[in-house]
């Protein structure tokens, strides 16, 4: 599943397909991926525009134009590729925006869980991600303090809940707490103050190098990196990994690491 750093890769494939390029034409060849437009409102908008500085807010994408704003969410399988017009199209490429003469960036999604949305103005994009958090990459040590103190759920549920805290999925959730030592069945407002600190820096940390990969990296110093073993031994100890569901989710964690 796309988390923020697969989204912060897709943000730079759009900067270096599309921006400054003209969109000369759009092709839905899925008008489900649509919402709050119709195929024709969205070529209406968008078509004869220019994509100017892309912006990313936890799993949202914010394709601006000067004008009308795209807002793409990834789901579980969504990604953005860049193409050349010529090229054959993918059973899963759901919309075809051709940027420029030899240039065109197609949304693909297998499942279609989320898609696009088009936004008139700012204050429209304001509403739309209303319901968001502070964004996980920028948040300051303070407020991402005080979400986790006021929140009453077990701290995994929290950081993986978009309205708290945009940005974090399953396997980055599990890596950080990991990271951190902490168990994620733990309650948030439980946590002590150096646990909070640690959280905040292992997730900085984490992150950072995240984006670098453009993705999760499953790196063999990392938890993910192990995840999907078939007997998976923690990368720090070598204790046995447990798998277990957490509010739902599924969740891996050591032990002896985060007792």
């Amino acid at each position: 599943m796309p988390e923020l750093p697969d989204v912060e890769g897709f943000r730079r494939v759009l900067v270096s397909c599309a921006r400054g390029r003209v969109i000369g034409r759009i092709d839905v060849r899925d008008a489900g991926v649509l919402h709050g437009t119709s195929v024709r409102g969205l070529r209406a908008a968008l078509e004869g525009r220019r994509f100017t500085e892309p912006e990313r807010h936890g799993k949202w994408l914010l394709a601006h134009t000067g004008g009308p704003t795209l807002l793409l969410h990834f789901g579980m399988t969504g990604s953005l590729v860049c193409a050349h017009p010529g090229d054959e199209v993918g059973s899963h490429d759901r919309v075809l925006f051709t940027v420029g003469a030899a240039r065109q960036l197609r949304f693909r999604d297998q499942r279609k869980l989320q898609g696009l949305w088009l936004a008139r103005d700012e204050a429209e994009v304001a509403r739309m991600l209303a319901g968001q958090g502070p964004d996980a990459l920028t948040v300051g040590r303070e407020e991402f303090e005080t979400v986790l103190s006021t929140r009453r759920a077990v701290v995994k549920t929290v950081l993986t809940d978009q309205s708290a805290l945009a940005g974090l999925g399953n396997l980055l959730a599990d890596e950080i707490l990991w990271r951190a030592g902490l168990r994620p069945a733990l309650r948030a407002s439980e946590l002590t103050e150096d646990d909070r600190r640690r959280l905040y820096t292992q997730m900085r940390r984490t992150l950072r190098s995240s984006v670098t990969a453009g993705r999760v990296p499953p790196r063999p110093s990392w938890l993910t990196g192990h995840r999907d073993d078939r007997s998976p031994d923690c990368p720090r100890c070598g204790t046995p990994l447990r798998r277990s569901r957490t509010a739902g989710r599924g969740t891996v964690r050591c032990p002896r690491c985060q007792p």
